[in-house]
Formats: structure tokens, sequence, C-alpha cells
């Protein structure tokens, strides 16, 4: 399945200028954003989060917390957003998604041998159908990294159509797994795959691997984002992913959206926070928003 007509050549991609990319990054850190504005800064970030648990000894009643959790984030905070979604194993989506029936947030699930990738392309697609047939809303897959490195640009190409392909109608979130890409360049080029591809969503990590998200590297995909909607007039959601845990990098992360995608991205249909931590931390400066003191972080859930 091929996103768009034009299918370009990705032995060749446009070169990024490092200095220049790390150094606009360091600059969307300068702002000072305060009172009401960063108030609404704060909910739109929590309201763009992925909840998520992807561990081996995640069972049916921690899988329930957490979606207790994203639905009743504070109960002293009644106008509080839910976050956008939970995300878990696919053994795990049918549990996540009868706790959260009626709520709007959304069940993801990640596959295709998550988070090496290393498994055959039948599995893959196997692993997606299965996560799709149990309820997921959207399917976070892995790119296979060691192709891509190779160079099999056509070999990474072709498997993220077929997972599209499989996904019917979930969407697609591609993990590009940017802390083992190393330069800027091949982040760039591993977007421009993802998209003509046909995702849904370009996303920085698995949380497993550092470095995760950065600003920098998150720069250079919505510019990638920007470059390719110029192109083929289609809109590509972005998730960074990992190391990110403080509301104040978040709200540079919101700015840093702003400037380079617009106002039309700035809601959780086109942008999300992969950081299950980040969470605590918006309700603890929201609270001290709300009543002038800081709350410990014992009066917050872990999960």
């Amino acid at each position: 399945m091929i996103a768009t007509k034009f299918i370009p050549d990705f032995s060749v991609s446009p070169h990024v200028d490092q200095v220049g990319i790390e150094e606009r990054a360091s600059r969307f850190t300068k702002r000072s954003i305060k009172n009401e504005t960063k108030i609404n800064g704060l909910k739109l970030a929590l309201n763009m989060i992925d909840l998520t648990t992807l561990e081996g000894k995640d069972t049916d009643g921690k899988v329930k917390q957490l979606c207790y959790k994203a639905i009743h984030l504070h109960d002293s905070y009644p106008d509080l957003p839910t976050v956008a979604a939970i995300c878990v194993y696919p053994s795990m989506v049918k549990v996540a998604k009868k706790a959260l029936e009626g709520t709007g947030v959304k069940v993801a699930s990640v596959a295709t041998a998550f988070p090496s990738g290393q498994a055959p392309r039948d599995i893959k697609i196997r692993d997606t159908k299965f996560a799709v047939a149990q309820g997921a809303d959207e399917v976070d897959m892995v790119i296979s990294r060691g192709k891509f490195l190779e160079g099999e640009y056509n070999f990474v190409f072709d498997e993220i159509a077929a997972i599209k392909e499989a996904c019917g109608e979930a969407r697609l979130k591609v993990i590009l797994e940017t802390g083992e890409l190393v330069t800027y360049d091949k982040v760039r080029k591993a977007s421009d795959i993802a998209m003509y591809a046909g995702a849904d969503f370009i996303k920085t990590s698995t949380g497993k691997i550092s470095p995760a998200a950065t600003m920098p590297v998150t720069l250079v995909m919505l510019e990638a984002i920007r470059d390719f909607y110029y192109k083929t007039g289609k809109r590509i959601a972005m998730k960074p992913a990992g190391g990110i845990s403080k509301s104040k990098l978040a709200l540079h992360y919101l700015v840093m959206l702003n400037e380079v995608l617009g106002e039309e991205w700035m809601n959780n249909h086109w942008f999300r926070f992969g950081a299950s931590s980040l969470a605590n931390d918006i309700l603890m400066q929201l609270m001290k928003q709300k009543t002038g003191v800081y709350q410990s972080a014992n009066y917050f859930s872990i999960d």
C-alpha cells in the first residue's frame, strides 16, 4: 500500500545542518511561558500524553490501574483533560479497551517484535493483526534498523507499507529508534521513508534505547513532516518518546511544534508525548498554580 503517487529516491535525502538544527532547537528553550498561557500549555501537554506500561510483569490489574489513572488524573482538579491514549502490549489490549470503554481515551499497542524489530515480516504482520483484532485504535511499530543501516531502504519501505495495510482502520505510529540511527541525516531519511510508506505518525523512540527523544532530533522530524506536507498535502503526526519527564521541557516542545508546523498540529490527533512520568510532573505543576504550594510526589500514583 503506497501513501502517495510520488516515491522519492531514498538513496538521496536532504542533508541536515547539524549546527543549525542544534542552535535552533536551543532557542526554543529560551522562551518564557507564564500565568494562564502556562496553565493552558500544561493541560494541552497532559492531553497529548500516551500513558504506557510495557513490561514483562504487566498484569490485568496493572493495566486496569493505569486506565483508571488515565481518566481520573486528579480528583481534586475536576476540569483536567484525560490523557490521549494508553499504550500496552497486544496481549493487554482487550483489558485496556474494556476499562476505557466510553471515555474517548485511545488504546495503542506496540507490535512488530517491539522493541528490537528482529522478527520475520509474516510474524510482524500477525502481531499487528492480533493487536487490531483485540481492539487497538493505534499500532506502534518499529522499523528494521539493521536493514536501514545496511542501506536496504526499499525493504524498510515495503515492510512499513505491509504493516500499514495490516492495521486496517487503526492509525500507525512508526518508531525510528533515533538513538540507533546516530546522525540527523539518517533520522531525516528514515522519517521520509516512513511517511511515504504510509505512516500516520512518526515517532522517535521505543524508550528502551538511550538517547531517546531530544529536541534537535524532534526538530529534524518536524521539518520532515512540514516538507512532506508541502509536497503532498498530507498531514503526518509526531510523537517524541522517552526522556521527556519535566513540564518545562514539554512546554518547550510545544513552542517548537507551534513554530514549525503551526496551530493545526496543536492537538493530540497530530502530536503526542510518549512519557508516562511527565503526567505526574504536570499534575504537580498544575496543583502548584492552583493552590500556591507543591504537593509531594507521593500524592500521585506512579502508574
